[in-house]
């Protein structure tokens, strides 16, 4: 996961074709794992997207609040157009989305009802 804050003052302004160029979509956690060798306590996903984007892997620093046993079946929102990203040993492709909460811990982001594997959020 890319790092994070808390938020402080919003970024600076975008235009909606800067937003459309950010691919958010929402996935299956199909397997959890935990993963030792990150620098920062984390756990490898694998999160299914559907057709065409298939079966993604990812990081996640998100132990303090999940177990790897408890995410499998939980849907995510994940950035699924940056590069892949090496993480230790994991090449990780997409980019899952969590909110801070009061101590900086990371909330994952999911729809409140189950909807289609690869909906764009918009």
């Amino acid at each position: 996961m890319a790092e994070h804050g808390t938020g402080g003052e919003a970024a600076e302004r975008i235009t909606f074709a800067d937003f459309l160029k950010v691919d958010i979509r929402v996935g299956t956690i199909v397997e959890a794992a935990p993963f030792p060798e990150a620098r920062k306590p984390a756990i490898k996903l694998i999160i299914d997207f559907g057709a065409p984007i298939g079966r993604k892997k990812s990081s996640a620093q998100i132990t303090v609040h999940y177990r790897p046993e408890d995410l499998v079946g939980r849907q995510v929102l994940a950035v699924v157009n940056f590069p892949p990203r090496q993480i230790g040993p994991l090449m990780s492709e997409v980019l899952t989305l969590g909110m801070p909460d009061e101590a900086g811990e990371v909330v994952l982001i999911a729809p409140d009802k189950a909807v289609p594997n690869g909906g764009r959020l918009y």
